[in-house]
């Protein structure tokens, strides 16, 4: 096991709450074996709390799974991936944040999808201090991200390609850049 060594509190102190509108939760997955395929979430929340004893919480609404084709999005909402019938929601809750030297940071906590929750390991970056925006909020960028077994939570579809091997790939990158202002 590693020792991750902090070098400043990870945020300034106070409640951090992401702006939906300029901020971006998405996924990525390897697709019939020749490229790449993107999704995200429209709807879904995160909040940091800075100071002395940090963490983060996070979710997204199953419902609101963005993709290209609105066919593909109901079937991202079937049993056979989210279940959002059953699982609405995908959450979590950080266990550990760290920030390291020039800005970079990592984030340990538990990850919720299909009534599952396994532990992760998110690794990226924050900005080095808050910034004002024109309307007097201060603002703070933190972006994340990780790579999840997806059938590790019971999302376990796939189809053989023509080709060979699966269509869908079973390692599923997650990404969340976040435009967080400060509450209050």
């Amino acid at each position: 096991m590693s020792v991750i060594e902090s070098t400043t509190e990870f945020a300034p102190a106070g409640t951090w709450a992401a702006d939906a509108v300029h901020s971006h939760i998405s996924f990525e997955v390897a697709y019939a074996g020749v490229n790449t395929f993107h999704g995200g979430f429209t709807d879904f929340s995160a909040t940091l709390i800075g100071g002395e004893q940090p963490s983060l919480e996070g979710s997204s609404a199953v419902a609101s799974v963005n993709v290209k084709d609105d066919q593909l999005g109901g079937h991202l909402q079937a049993p056979e991936f989210f279940d959002a019938e059953q699982f609405p929601e995908i959450r979590f809750r950080s266990t550990e944040l760290h920030r390291l030297p020039d800005n970079l940071v990592v984030v340990k906590g538990d990850l919720t999808i299909k009534g599952v929750t396994q532990p992760i390991e998110l690794s990226g970056t924050i900005a080095p201090e808050p910034s004002v925006d024109p309307f007097g909020r201060e603002r703070l960028g933190l972006t994340l991200e990780t790579t999840i077994d997806r059938t590790q939570y019971g999302i376990n579809w796939n189809a053989p390609n023509q080709g060979g091997g699966d269509y869908l790939g079973i390692d599923v990158k997650l990404r969340a850049e976040l435009a967080l202002v400060k509450q209050g």
